[in-house]
């Protein structure tokens, strides 16, 4: 009897996401995502979409990499059961190492796929843990003090109440934006994010700061660089502010030497950096560690954000989501799936991620 979760074409398409405004982190800025759109489909004519979203100043990846990387990738998964999206995910991982935003990608497409044959929405292959609304902070990107200070006003007014205020260049004028930001808009907490722009003593001068001034930050994301895990271990000690790890965990053994030093108290879990399946395997680990979880994303439409979101829905224990980028882009590709309501997600019914493309591609490369 032929499988009909058989997967039987993958196909690939760039994309162009402009955002509203520049995004601007330390590390590097994007006014366009590049993006790659993925589709799976099965013998039994069920499909999945997915979504690759590199950010080269962060993750090194760019389109064109992902594109090429795409045929290798996709020949391995071709012929085989969906059903078996371990395996297909451990297999992704060894010829695609180096270029997460493919597996990404590709996962994503194949679970979306199973779960539309199987009409269930992709939360509920997780287990449906925590099937709620639930409310996503908003990031605002480095900037001069009063456009970051209008464009906090500007989502306050629209519900939002916690800030990722993306910092790490320069000290004394994160701290005066940071201020100011909280002086505009009373009652909001903050989420820091230095994308490893800080050095240990940068950002030791921010935390002594930020106690000083009695800022309500709440969480305190990958100040130091990837690698300086002895900075995190030493920021830790002084224990003042909740460390999250980012960049310095993109897979299982990044994550169990992080636990194994003590060095945070959050992991930042995105699939774009890890692939689906590791980061479910990560959110275990840290759960089974008593580390806390935060779930972001690079800068991607709901295709990959509906995925992160499923893992909310269907894992839980999430303390901290950062799943606000596809409010940052000019225009929405997708029609279905979750929907915002300021920032309220709101879970789907709607079997697989419930998503259609609004638009069919001009040019796909197509792998069966």
């Amino acid at each position: 009897m032929r499988d009909p979760f058989c997967i039987t074409k993958i196909e690939a398409w760039p994309i162009a996401l402009p955002l509203l405004a520049p995004f601007v982190v330390a590390s590097g800025a994007m006014t366009v995502a590049h993006n790659v759109f993925v589709r799976v489909t099965l013998r039994n004519g069920a499909y999945g979409f997915g979504e690759m979203a590199p950010f080269p100043d962060i993750s090194g990846e760019d389109q064109a990499g992902c594109l090429r990387v795409f045929p290798l990738a996709a020949s391995e998964c071709l012929g085989q059961s969906v059903t078996h999206f371990r395996k297909l995910a451990q297999q992704l991982r060894e010829v695609a190492r180096r270029t997460p935003a493919v597996r990404c990608g590709l996962e994503t497409a194949l679970l979306d796929a199973l779960c539309r044959g199987m009409s269930i929405p992709l939360w509920g292959l997780w287990g449906g843990a925590d099937v709620r609304r639930q409310e996503t902070d908003v990031t605002l990107p480095i900037g001069p003090l009063d456009q970051m200070v209008g464009t906090a006003q500007a989502w306050f007014a629209r519900g939002f109440r916690v800030f990722k205020m993306k910092v790490g260049l320069e000290v004394d004028e994160d701290i005066r934006r940071m201020e100011a930001v909280s002086a505009a808009c009373p009652d909001s907490k903050l989420v820091l994010d230095a994308n490893q722009g800080f050095s240990l003593e940068q950002a030791s001068e921010c935390i002594r700061a930020i106690e000083r001034l009695h800022l309500p930050v709440m969480l305190f994301e990958q100040p130091v660089a990837r690698e300086d895990v002895e900075g995190f271990v030493a920021l830790r000690r002084k224990g003042a502010i909740p460390l999250a790890a980012d960049e310095s965990v993109r897979s299982v053994e990044d994550a169990r030497g992080l636990i194994e030093r003590n060095a945070v108290d959050v992991l930042n879990l995105k699939i774009t950096k890890c692939g689906v399946v590791e980061s479910m395997d990560i959110a275990g680990l840290a759960r089974a560690s008593g580390l806390g979880l935060m779930i972001g994303g690079m800068v991607e439409s709901r295709v990959a954000m509906g995925c992160s979101w499923s893992l909310v829905l269907g894992l839980g224990g999430f303390e901290f989501l950062d799943l606000d980028m596809p409010l940052l882009l000019s225009g929405d590709p997708i029609q279905g799936g979750y929907q915002y309501e300021g920032p309220v997600l709101h879970p789907w019914e709607e079997s697989g991620l419930g998503m259609e493309m609004r638009d069919e591609p001009s040019s796909v490369i197509v792998v069966e």
